[in-house]
């Protein structure tokens, strides 16, 4: 009896397996908030820049009165127009703006770097990583080499947590991301500066690919073979419930470090995920550890009304299958052996590559509309 068989004999998609789509659901809500996120706190309003050789009226706590930043946003809504500077020419709408003389209305005049720092709107974002740390024209590239950088995380994540979770466990390397993802999350609200920001941004990407891939794996590996597609479409839907509560939250919190750290700190909460979690009962046995798989077993039948009597049986049966499977050593490289499965497996690789890469751009491209 393999182990599809035993869970068509406890129950495929249970109270007991219900229970455990809860709890791996939950998360997908916090990981939609961190796949987003830059779209908020990466924003660039729309900027000026201040003169060097006048006095500028503002002080550090003031906000900008009266400016008209719209002379300096192109039709779309585009700030990139602020970076064009003909030099102040006197007469110039730009000229008369309180003073900033570092910016044009024409891309056809020569650029010149800002020596007086930048003014920023703050109709929209109060405050957001563009703002912070000045990364806009000659430094606009950092604000993307960041989202960059977080995406390389949630590649070096899926690599380095897979291997882990067949090695310690898919509860395990669960409950490491959570943690990894709050910390480092919660640290990100607080970097000093640029460089250490985009540091933790790649940290938490590893973490959320720890917690996307091995809570999938987890419930369908409990799941019986009926139900097991239907089960894995469920987490997508909070992901989707938490695109939009960070919607909300991002219109009701408007600056960047508050905002982070309102979508991180609620990882804390899952702490007692270290009591209700289950293992995963495959993976025991696969690794012989069959006491702890039965008894797990046992615990999912009673819950979902089908207590387990054959469990010696049944135990014994799986034994006997993973010392079949032992004689064989699997690698990547059966993925593409024989004519079928090369087929097949190339079908997929195109397919799942298709996916992520719209998925991912449409991430990377969206803008906020200031409206």
């Amino acid at each position: 009896m393999n182990f599809d068989e035993i869970l068509s004999h406890i129950g495929g998609f249970g109270k007991f397996q219900k229970s455990l789509y809860v709890w791996i659901c939950l998360p997908q809500i916090l990981l939609a908030f961190h796949m987003l996120i830059s779209i908020f706190t990466g924003a660039v309003p729309p900027h000026l820049c201040r003169s060097t050789n006048t006095t500028w009226p503002l002080t550090a706590s003031s906000d900008p009165p009266n400016f008209n930043f719209s002379l300096v946003t192109g039709p779309d809504g585009d700030p990139g127009r602020s970076c064009s500077a003909p030099g102040g020419i006197p007469g110039t709408p730009l000229a008369q703006l309180n003073h900033s003389i570092a910016l044009a209305l024409s891309d056809s005049h020569a650029t010149e770097g800002c020596q007086g720092g930048w003014e920023f709107s703050k109709e929209t974002f109060h405050s957001t990583v563009a703002t912070e740390w000045d990364l806009v024209c000659d430094h606009a590239n950092l604000n993307n080499v960041g989202s960059s950088i977080y995406m390389f995380g949630l590649l070096v994540g899926a690599v380095l947590f897979g291997f882990l979770a067949d090695k310690y466990g898919r509860r395990n390397i669960i409950l490491v991301g959570l943690t990894i993802q709050s910390t480092c999350g919660v640290g990100a609200a607080f970097a000093p500066n640029f460089y250490v920001y985009v540091f933790l941004r790649f940290v938490v990407g590893t973490a959320i690919s720890a917690v996307i891939m091995n809570a999938f794996v987890l419930g369908t590996e409990w799941t019986g073979s009926k139900h097991r597609m239907l089960a894995g479409i469920i987490t997508d839907y909070f992901f989707g419930f938490g695109y939009i509560i960070l919607a909300g939250l991002a219109y009701l919190i408007r600056d960047w470090r508050k905002l982070q750290l309102a979508i991180s700190a609620p990882g804390f909460l899952f702490i007692f995920y270290i009591w209700v979690l289950p293992k995963s009962a495959r993976w025991l046995m696969a690794n012989q550890r069959y006491e702890e798989a039965m008894d797990l077993v046992r615990k999912a039948a009673l819950m979902n009304g089908k207590p387990l009597r054959e469990d010696i049986e049944i135990c014994q049966g799986y034994k006997d299958m993973v010392k079949i499977e032992e004689r064989t050593k699997h690698t990547v490289i059966d993925l593409v052996r024989t004519p079928k499965m090369r087929r097949s497996s190339l079908i997929m690789f195109y397919l799942w590559c298709v996916s992520c890469h719209s998925f991912h751009s449409s991430l990377i491209a969206c803008e906020v509309d200031s409206d």
